[in-house]
């Protein structure tokens, strides 16, 4: 990650502040009324200005936050300072962390007992149960954001190890719709171009998962002039990605034939040694879900008879018969962890963390708290976060006459009309 140069006395959440309408709005609303007034709140995510603007807006709506990382690549250090100095906000996490201490640092801020917890990966949610029972027990509910952490707690859920009802951030329409397929397929593309100064034009992309994420970044490939192929083990999934106009190929296949391959699965080992032996010089190696396992590092490197660093966030891995493979961001998030990482656009986050607070929000003013177990967010509040954005976008839509209201709800609808 390269520096961030910036005058010491310059708010790093400024711009960003400028770019979230709808944060900024729920914000303003709640400032009169604390809605989240004597909660403390975790949060766990990628710790750059649009998780800071996030912070800070469950700060101006009462609660005491407690922060850390999900990934210790994409701590922000001039982020986590500017959060550090408001009242009520204590972070646990510092730029240049590794993974040991980001465990550490989880840890920590379970041992300060949150009330909720608004999660990444459920990386938080998963601790919480497995090492600190007496916290899990008292949490009122939790968030979570990511794909992967969504199919984390669904597990828990499955295996009766859930203590707290989670609302599925992911799989609301304002997260999945548009952060994954919009905010990952430009930040993770537009980062390996910047990263590797090569043009994706007339290039063969090669994208492991058509989830959101994987759509997202084969369609925006696409639009860039690059020849698509898609991997899947989900045939409705690989019907998806072949009636969409991509080529699917199982990655045995695919692994001779692409210039480019980003892994968006969730998965572990997608890409390992017999994929490695069919790649073509110069094949460069990306991945965007959730965790470096994606990618068999350790296949590559026990394989390999040289190893370089040939550029920020480039390692070159030479194999015996002299082929080269180019591997990304140490297999980390190419979006959040690459030496140009920004993340996601900020006026894309602006909805998924207005979907987080307006569901923190919930859980803290429902006349009764679920049961434990994994919920979908309610529909009112994503229609309420698509409708705040569009009011700042300054776009109109249509609403239902009584008539059709009345059409749509009746099973007999000849006596409507």
């Amino acid at each position: 990650m390269v520096e961030r140069d910036r005058p010491a006395d310059a708010d790093p959440l400024a711009w960003i502040r400028a770019q979230t309408p709808v944060l900024q709005s729920l914000a303003e609303d709640s400032a009169e009324r604390s809605p989240l007034d004597g909660l403390t709140v975790a949060v766990a995510s990628h710790l750059e200005p649009k998780t800071g603007v996030f912070v800070e807006t469950l700060h101006e709506a009462g609660a005491d936050v407690l922060f850390t990382g999900s990934n210790p690549h994409s701590v922000h250090g001039d982020v986590v300072a500017h959060l550090d100095d408001l009242d009520g906000v204590r972070g646990f996490a510092w730029e240049g962390m590794d993974h040991d201490d980001l465990d550490i640092a989880q840890h920590e801020l379970l041992a300060a007992g949150p009330d909720v917890v608004c999660s990444d990966g459920a990386e938080l949610l998963v601790k919480a149960h497995a090492e600190h029972p007496e916290v899990a027990d008292d949490l009122l509910g939790a968030a979570e954001q990511t794909t992967s952490g969504v199919s984390r707690v669904e597990a828990m859920d499955a295996d009766g190890a859930l203590s707290v009802p989670v609302y599925r951030v992911n799989h609301t329409p304002v997260k999945h719709w548009f952060d994954n397929v919009h905010g990952t397929g430009e930040s993770a593309l537009a980062n390996v171009m910047l990263s590797t100064n090569t043009v994706l034009s007339g290039s063969t992309v090669v994208v492991a998962g058509y989830g959101y994420v994987g759509r997202g970044i084969a369609q925006k490939a696409r639009g860039i002039g690059a020849r698509t192929v898609v991997t899947e083990v989900d045939p409705r999934k690989a019907l998806q990605a072949h009636m969409h106009g991509h080529e699917v190929r199982p990655m045995a296949e695919a692994a001779s034939e692409g210039d480019l391959f980003v892994t968006a699965t969730g998965n572990c080992h997608v890409i390992r040694e017999e994929h490695f032996d069919r790649m073509q010089d110069g094949t460069v190696l990306c991945n965007v879900g959730h965790r470096n396992v994606e990618i068999a590092i350790d296949d590559l490197r026990s394989m390999s008879v040289d190893r370089a660093e040939m550029g920020d966030g480039i390692t070159c891995f030479e194999l015996p018969d002299g082929r080269v493979v180019n591997l990304l961001a140490d297999g980390e998030l190419v979006n959040l962890a690459g030496p140009f990482s920004q993340g996601h656009p900020a006026g894309v986050m602006d909805t998924t963390f207005g979907a987080m607070f307006a569901t923190v929000r919930h859980l803290a003013t429902a006349d009764e708290v679920p049961a434990p177990g994994a919920y979908d967010v309610p529909t009112r509040i994503d229609r309420e976060v698509a409708s705040r954005k569009l009011d700042a976008l300054g776009v109109d839509v249509d609403e239902m006459t009584d008539l059709q209201e009345e059409y749509l709800a009746s099973w007999d609808r000849e006596s409507v009309v």
